[in-house]
């Protein structure tokens, strides 16, 4: 925004610091002055002003900074405003909406001339920039350039009965000032008369009510509206105005009577008006004390101390600087004792909430340059977090297994929320767009984003995971637990045990058994009770001791379609929240044994509904103290069904045998080997010759 130097000076007569020197002063304490412009009889400051300062979005805002920094007289805004007429009758406002507006206020003004500014208005608007109407709108834009409240005008004799504050009604049409037409909903808050909407509150008023040449008697309205509501509005019909702007923001509760008898008094003075009667104020009490009447702050003067510390010159921040401060900024400061202050808020404020913001804002006006350098004290060690270890094993494994961690948006659609969950997501209140308009219930979705992200850029090999927070419930109620998500697309070649159509499939299931073997209890697969994004006939889950943790399998080809996915990709979600609430397992560390080991291969015919976890664990369970491992070494089936027969498949089993302490005998290692015969025939499977 465009802030001109003459007019700061104008709320600060003794204000005797160069242009240059306010711009540096203002920038070191948040208030940033972009660039520095020649101006007329001064200069013109453009300016960035976050977000969370409204009240510095104007002359006046930025001036109160400027009295708190230098410590100098600020002029009354009451100068420039009228006083109310104490007698006449006032003119009819009724709030319907009171859970959207808190404040209203309107007043006549007879008998005025409309025509171009000239004057000091006009000049004002050439040296800013800002484009004129007609001398009674641009005072409204000069009021809200003054002092940050937006006001509005209308052509009084448009107007049918009084005013109404109201909620739309849903359809209803409204021609706003843009020449646009725009169709109304319930959600959309309006100022009306008794038969027709007028304007769309606080982001723009209405074409039949609006003034101009021909008007003769004007209604001043000033106002104060719900933050949420018009920030909705704006987005909704796609409208961003100065007005806007700052409601959406959060207005000064107490601006609107304010402001209002500024534009009165520019009305009578540049438009030869007329006073029609005192200033109509409708106020709803509940929106008061949530904003101009907030409670107190009890502020602690060895608080601040403990926080800010030293200044460069070794003595820290007086009490008396502190009152100064914090008085210029509009608080008013209660001493009850002992360095301790009552301090109540100013209604232009809202960021004010806590005992630490108004420290921060002793330390900014008194300039963060100031402080001498420290580091904080500190007693005690870092104390990790309950799962710090558990969070650091899933991705040290997953690192190791080659895959990279990645992090993806926080919102998804709607349609890929129910699509990659049955749990009930979290609707956003106000989302950046549709596409974003829920908060992520899982991780896939964006998992299978970044995957089709990588391989429109020719990066055909990916091995991603993501370890982040997953949201459930209501937006009354919301479930955060942590998720993990993994996905892999491309260069999986076959192997003596997986078809390459086969083989990402399973690398994915490895990667997975490995990582979940990390905590206690036995894993198992099975297909049962899959999500409707895994291609049918291509997928599993895991469990640990008979636990869901994670479901897993290819992208469903409706999902590949609609993401362009060029080749086949496996996701998997895992239940991340259900292991870091489980102990890890504990590695133990066996002294190598110096006799040799010996090897024993097994080779059946087992039906297919016999999978390796059931073989592990029946020999597991023959006790045999000697048996190092097992593993299948080779499958084979039979697509023609000769040599093995159909439904059934034929794997090699690899035992390792070895003891600690002697060399093992061949009466033993015959003994063993019937063992595990008998168990393997136990489970269905028929030893080949």
């Amino acid at each position: 925004m465009n802030i001109l130097t003459t007019w700061l000076r104008s709320y600060l007569p003794a204000l005797d610091v160069t242009d240059a020197q306010l711009a540096e002063d203002l920038t070191l304490r948040g208030i940033a002055v972009e660039g520095i412009f020649p101006a007329p009889g001064g200069s013109r400051f453009e300016m960035d002003i976050t977000t969370n300062r409204v009240d510095a979005m104007n002359h006046y805002g930025i001036a109160r900074e400027a009295a708190a920094i230098y410590n100098v007289a600020l002029k009354p805004l009451s100068d420039h405003a009228v006083s109310p007429a104490a007698t006449g009758k006032l003119f009819s406002v009724r709030i319907e909406a009171t859970d959207l507006c808190g404040r209203f206020t309107a007043c006549v003004v007879r008998n005025v001339t409309v025509a171009p500014s000239r004057g000091t208005i006009a000049d004002s608007f050439a040296a800013i920039g800002q484009k004129p109407i007609s001398n009674a709108v641009d005072i409204t834009n000069l009021v809200w350039l003054a002092m940050g409240q937006p006001t509005h005008v209308f052509d009084l004799d448009m107007i049918e009965g009084g005013i109404v504050v109201r909620r739309a009604r849903p359809g209803e049409r409204l021609r706003l000032l843009d020449g646009t037409e725009r169709t109304l909903v319930s959600d959309d808050l309006v100022v009306a008369d008794e038969k027709k909407a007028l304007g769309l509150a606080g982001v723009m008023g209405g074409w039949d009510s609006r003034v101009t040449e021909d008007t003769k008697n004007i209604l001043v309205e000033a106002a104060w509206f719900d933050p949420a509501t018009i920030r909705a509005s704006s987005r909704r019909h796609g409208l961003h105005t100065d007005a806007s702007h700052r409601f959406e923001r959060g207005a000064d509760f107490n601006a609107a009577p304010l402001a209002n008898g500024m534009v009165v008094k520019l009305l009578f003075s540049e438009c030869r008006g007329e006073p029609g009667g005192p200033l109509t104020d409708v106020i709803i009490p509940e929106f008061a004390a949530r904003t101009a009447n907030r409670p107190a702050i009890t502020l602690r003067i060895s608080e601040i101390k403990r926080h800010l510390g030293a200044t460069l010159d070794g003595t820290d921040i007086s009490e008396k600087l502190v009152a100064q401060y914090l008085s210029a900024l509009g608080c008013k400061l209660t001493a009850s004792g002992d360095g301790v202050y009552s301090v109540q808020l100013p209604s232009w404020r809202l960021d004010l909430e806590r005992e630490i913001d108004l420290i921060e804002e002793v330390a900014r006006v008194y300039g963060y340059n100031k402080f001498a350098d420290t580091l904080p004290s500190f007693s005690g060690a870092v104390v990790e977090l309950p799962h710090a270890a558990q969070e650091r094993t899933l991705r040290e494994t997953l690192l190791a297994l080659g895959y990279s961690e990645a992090v993806s948006s926080t919102f998804v659609a709607e349609e890929e929320a129910a699509t990659f969950s049955a749990a009930p997501a979290v609707a956003m209140g106000n989302p950046l767009s549709a596409e974003a308009g829920m908060l992520r219930p899982a991780l896939t979705p964006g998992m299978a984003s970044m995957l089709a992200e990588n391989l429109h850029r020719d990066v055909n090999a990916v091995r991603l995971f993501e370890l982040g927070t997953v949201f459930t419930g209501s937006s009354v109620e919301v479930h955060e637990e942590t998720g993990l998500a993994l996905g892999a697309t491309g260069a999986a070649a076959a192997t003596p045990l997986h078809a390459e159509k086969d083989a990402l499939f399973y690398q994915v299931k490895g990667a997975l058994a490995t990582l979940i073997a990390n905590f206690d209890g036995a894993v198992t697969f099975d297909a049962q009770s899959l999500p409707a994004w895994i291609e049918p006939g291509r997928g599993a889950r895991a469990l640990l001791a008979g636990e869901t943790i994670a479901v897993f399998g290819e992208l469903s080809a409706a999902e590949s379609q609609r993401r362009k996915l060029r080749q086949t990709a496996v996701l998997a979600e895992v239940r991340a929240q259900a292991l870091l609430n489980r102990p890890l397992r504990r590695a133990l560390a066996h002294e190598l044994s110096r006799f040799q080991a010996v090897e024993r291969d097994f080779s059946f015919v087992f039906p297919d509904a016999v999978q390796w976890y059931s073989i592990s664990a029946a020999l597991t369970r023959l006790g045999i103290t000697e048996l190092q491992s097992v593993a299948p070494v080779e499958i084979f089936r039979d697509a023609k069904g000769k040599a093995v027969s159909a439904g059934s498949h034929s794997l090699l089993v690899r035992a390792v045998f070895q003891s600690s302490d002697r060399t093992l005998t061949d009466d033993e290692l015959t003994g063993w080997s019937q063992q595990i015969a008998a168990a393997l025939s136990g489970l269905g499977g028929t030893q080949r010759a």
